[in-house]
């Protein structure tokens, strides 16, 4: 038995004055405590209590073994209090990471809710578009786009990340406007490099066929909102997330293009370290964010940064 355990159950035989009693309160029987304690007197080399009929009284090197005790258990269920109460409550450092585009454009005032709701909470929050290690990196929740490979990684699923196809109005009255996916090929793509087969754009036909259309053009990016200020200038035809064109669809600067097709949807995720004894600053803010990517999500989508609205 180890020592902390036996320490609690000698404190308490004094305080309740039975070894039965104390017993009870661990749920285990009497004989087990009495040996506990002679077997911490045997270690220690000294008689910590007097045992009567009338029960139990201490020793003078057992009151002094039992202040030292009653501290060292009191300390310890301090400490276990306050791990318990952080792991409960949203509280402290939260280390957050997600991609540079959706992190500045989505997360960012996202976070900045979730800390007016939680002041408690101090937030960290890194933008990579490269994978990370969560565990290495020190990350306590990470929003990630995509399908998720097997792990041993936490996961929530949030909600679906739709893209959409755009172009200026001037350039489809100069280069006319698709009617088909194949007459894509005809035009001046603006590439958003960040996304696998990037030159290679994928959609379904208003019937629901799958259809592969090889594209090419003058700006290549792996930053989302260049690509949507090439398209806005009149430059070509672009393929993004709907959130990042959200605004400049609805100012009419630039138009969906070949609305009727399906483009590819990604899958949004809040991903942790473990699935086990999550951290109450974690699951609090999985919870918040939980509902927040619904029908729609990017028209109801808290304001975004000033920078960002300059960009577009």
């Amino acid at each position: 038995m180890d020592r902390l355990l036996a320490m609690e159950m000698f404190v308490r035989v004094v305080e309740t004055g039975s070894f039965s009693k104390a017993a009870r309160e661990f749920n285990t029987t009497q004989p087990t405590v009495t040996k506990q304690v002679a077997a911490t007197e045997a270690r220690l080399g000294a008689r910590l209590l007097n045992r009567n009929t009338r029960g139990v009284s201490l020793t003078e090197a057992g009151a002094l073994y039992y202040e030292k005790c009653k501290s060292i258990v009191r300390e310890a269920e301090e400490a276990e209090s306050i791990v318990k109460l952080r792991q409960s409550q949203a509280q402290g450092l939260l280390r957050i990471g997600t991609s540079t585009a959706f992190g500045r454009r989505v997360v960012v005032p996202l976070a900045l809710e979730f800390m007016a709701r939680h002041p408690q909470v101090q937030v960290d929050l890194s933008f990579e578009d490269r994978y990370v290690d969560l565990v290495a990196q020190g990350i306590d929740v990470a929003i990630r786009m995509g399908k998720l490979a097997d792990s041993s990684l936490g996961a929530r699923f949030l909600g679906m990340n739709p893209w959409v196809m755009v172009a200026a109005p001037a350039y489809l009255r100069a280069h006319g406007t698709p009617k088909k996916a194949q007459d894509l090929s005809a035009h001046v793509a603006l590439i958003y490099s960040s996304v696998v087969g990037d030159d290679v754009w994928h959609l379904h036909t208003p019937k629901g066929e799958p259809v592969t259309v090889p594209v090419s053009g003058r700006l290549r990016s792996n930053n989302v909102s260049a690509v949507l200020a090439a398209a806005r200038a009149g430059l070509g035809i672009a393929l993004m997330p709907r959130y990042v064109a959200s605004d400049s669809l609805a100012s009419g600067q630039v138009s969906e293009v070949l609305a009727d097709h399906g483009l590819a949807e990604q899958e949004i995720h809040a991903v942790f370290p473990s699935p086990k004894l999550v951290p109450g600053k974690v699951s609090s803010f999985v919870a918040f964010l939980q509902g927040r990517f619904g029908e729609q999500w990017w028209l109801n989508a808290p304001a975004t940064p000033p920078e960002d609205r300059a960009a577009r």
